[in-house]
């Protein structure tokens, strides 16, 4: 809070600065901007057609676009607006408009035009060929840098527009603002007009190239495409003509159909052969060898019969197998069944058999299942060779199978791509055929002169200008380490400050001072600041001498002791004061009966004698280069010190300040009290720091500072 305060007493001493320099500021703007033309914006507006779904084609998805997409869509605009190629244009209409117009926006300096050595026609065919070929001035050429001065003499180059041009979106709206300031309100719309015109035309034309760009470039592709796919469909054809491949995949489902088919069927005749072959051994051992050969020799020529119809059933059951189980030989392998069956018959009708065995049905049955048995061997005979082609032709289709699998493959990503292309190019070819999105939907007008802005610049720089003085005295405080309050003289040395002075510019009567009952306030106020210095110097003084230094010459010694002399003397104490400055002797130089300090302690001259009670008692010095111990030595000064103690009440010592070596410290030997004057302002540094801590070191002999020459503001 100290610091705030301090701060702010700085302001007060320098008001008159604080209010001086704005005024100064206001007075030098205010002609300034006295003949400051008044400037109009005109104001564009385009529609991008990026937010608005008014103006969505078909191929806009129904996704919306993300936030940052659009900021950034919308900022590419603003760029490419603001592109030197964009403002070039502009420069070139405005240029040839004020060259061939009889009322140009702004008059062409003649002596300009004459000074580059070109005719007004040669002028015009340059501006006009590099407006018409979108081309910038190349200023590497000395003739076209000359037509560049004369843009810039005009303010037309791109730079001078730029600097009064404003593009921006309107808040989150699908609108581009485009706006331009200018002494002119016709030439503001101009600019504005031209610029937006020649940014659509420009953008136009960017898109159609760059989309009939992609459709060449993607018409190209599709016709490789087209190509790669019709070869691999070729290749895939001709492989399957050349291998008898139709539909593999059906081909090899019926092969594995008709392996399994046939599998089952043989399982189903192994399994009737076992039983069959099963039975007949049952039926032999009902029989024993002499039955068995009875009848196996009356069935020789019955059986001839029999085994000619089995041979002829086996190779229409051959037959049957190989057609794949077709019906019209089932119904003949039936009929060779009955046929077969019925000469069986016959042959048990015929048999001779022994009538002392009653076995006839045994036979009978043995019979019928020799007869199968012999059919289910020869089927099995027939199903395995059949199984055998139906793999073989299985295995040949394998190797096929991966071919056309990778040929298949190849084809379905040649076709693929090559929907992928087209299906781009149709995606093109549909967006082309559309137009633009950027739209001029308002055109720039001539616009109201804009409020002057004179009395505000005249106001700001009154506030600037005193905010700026503001500033530095802030800097000049921040870096100020001068000490100017006791409060800041104690904290910074850790030693007491006595009491304090304010700064005294006129001459000293100290009768005045003491005994005016109404003198000014100023001298009022130094009274009080005396008697409360002698107050605190009283404290615990029980001796009499009382030695005044300080740091540096010049502090205000003398008019502390001689002040504080005449303070003890109004209480009606015996004072004197010695001068002990031998360098500047200003109290000896003051006084007119003069009692020498030299001739007293030689003893030529005795004190007793002179005293007088009625006044101030000076022992005065000649002066010159010379120090206490100079004159005598320390017993002797002791002894007089101790003398004067009988005759006076109280002594005050004004010695030399502390950076006179050694001249000093020889009074403050004999010192009961020291104190120190500190000058208001300094800045403390090594050697005075050298110096308190040498008065800190005479611990309770030295009782503190007298703050001196302290501004009103900063009196404790």
């Amino acid at each position: 809070m100290e610091e705030v305060y301090s701060f702010l007493r700085l302001l007060k001493r320098h008001t008159l600065t604080l209010i001086i320099v704005p005024i100064i500021s206001l007075i030098i703007t205010f002609f300034l901007v006295k003949n400051l033309a008044n400037s109009y914006i005109s104001q564009a507006q385009i529609s991008t057609g990026i937010v608005d779904e008014t103006q969505q084609n078909l191929l806009s998805g129904a996704e919306s676009t993300k936030s940052n997409e659009v900021n950034q869509e919308f900022a590419n605009l603003v760029e490419m607006m603001k592109m030197k190629k964009m403002l070039d244009q502009v420069s070139y209409k405005l240029i040839i408009h004020d060259l061939t117009s009889k009322k140009p926006f702004r008059s062409l300096n003649s002596d300009i035009l004459e000074s580059h050595n070109l005719s007004l026609k040669n002028i015009l065919s340059i501006y006009e060929s590099k407006y018409k070929n979108v081309e910038g001035l190349n200023l590497w050429d000395k003739q076209q840098n000359s037509l560049y001065s004369i843009l810039k003499s005009s303010k037309y180059d791109s730079e001078s527009l730029k600097s009064k041009l404003r593009i921006y979106r309107s808040g989150e709206s699908d609108f581009i603002n485009v706006e331009f300031e200018s002494e002119n309100p016709e030439l503001s719309a101009f600019i504005v007009n031209t610029l937006t015109e020649e940014f659509i035309n420009y953008y136009t034309y960017l898109i159609k190239t760059n989309q009939r760009k992609a459709n060449d470039f993607l018409r190209g592709l599709l016709s490789e495409k087209r190509t790669v796919m019709d070869d691999k469909i070729a290749k895939l054809r001709n492989y399957k003509i050349a291998n008898r491949v139709l539909n593999l995949d059906e081909q090899s489902s019926q092969l594995y159909t008709q392996i399994l088919q046939f599998n089952d069927r043989k399982q189903q005749i192994v399994e009737g052969i076992a039983a069959k072959a099963g039975a007949l051994n049952e039926i032999d051992k009902q029989f024993d060898e002499g039955e068995r050969g009875y009848l196996e020799s009356t069935l020789t020529k019955v059986n001839l019969d029999i085994i000619g119809s089995k041979e002829e059933l086996k190779s229409l059951n051959d037959i049957y197998i190989r057609s794949d189980f077709d019906t019209r030989y089932k119904k003949s392998i039936d009929s060779l069944q009955d046929i077969l069956s019925a000469k069986i018959n016959k042959s048990t009708d015929q048999f001779i058999y022994n009538p002392l065995i009653a076995k006839q049905e045994l036979v009978q049955k043995k019979l019928d299942l020799t007869v199968q048995l012999d059919l289910a061997r020869y089927s099995m005979l027939s199903m395995e060779k059949e199984l055998s082609n139906l793999n073989r032709q299985f295995d040949t289709l394998v190797p096929h199978e991966a071919d056309v699998q990778s040929m298949e493959r190849d084809v379905d990503v040649a076709s693929k791509d090559y929907l992928e292309v087209l299906t781009k190019f149709n995606q093109s070819n549909l967006e082309s055929s559309f137009s633009i999105k950027l739209n001029f939907v308002q055109q720039a007008m001539p616009g109201l002169a804009q409020p002057s802005k004179k009395m505000l610049l005249v106001i700001l720089s009154g506030i600037i200008s005193f905010f700026f003085c503001l500033v530095v005295f802030f800097i000049l405080f921040l870096t100020d380490s001068s000490i100017n309050t006791p409060k800041v003289l104690a904290n910074s040395t850790q030693m007491l400050v006595l009491g304090t002075l304010q700064r005294w510019d006129k001459p000293m009567d100290m009768d005045k001072i003491w005994h005016s009952e109404y003198g000014d306030l100023i001298m009022q106020d130094f009274k009080k600041q005396l008697r409360s210095i002698r107050f605190e110097i009283e404290s615990g003084f029980k001796e009499k001498v009382l030695v005044i230094t300080s740091l540096n010459p010049g502090e205000g010694k003398t008019l502390l002791a001689l002040s504080l002399a005449y303070a003890w003397k109004v209480t009606n104490k015996k004072v004197l004061v010695i001068d002990g400055n031998f360098n500047n002797p200003v109290i000896s130089q003051s006084v007119s009966k003069t009692i020498y300090l030299e001739d007293y302690l030689l003893d030529t001259t005795q004190i007793n004698s002179t005293y007088n009670p009625g006044v101030i008692n000076v022992l005065a010095n000649r002066g010159g280069d010379i120090s206490l111990f100079e004159v005598v030595d320390e017993d002797i000064v002791r002894k007089k010190i101790e003398e004067l103690k009988a005759y006076f009440d109280v002594i005050i010592i004004e010695t030399s300040s502390l950076d006179k070596l050694n001249l000093a410290k020889e009074w403050i030997l004999f010192a009961d009290k020291v104190i120190s004057v500190f000058e208001a302002g300094q800045t403390l540094n090594d050697a005075k720091n050298q110096q308190i801590d040498y008065l800190k070191n005479l611990d309770i002999t030295f009782s503190g500072w007298v703050f001196n020459k302290a501004s009103s503001e900063n009196l404790l």
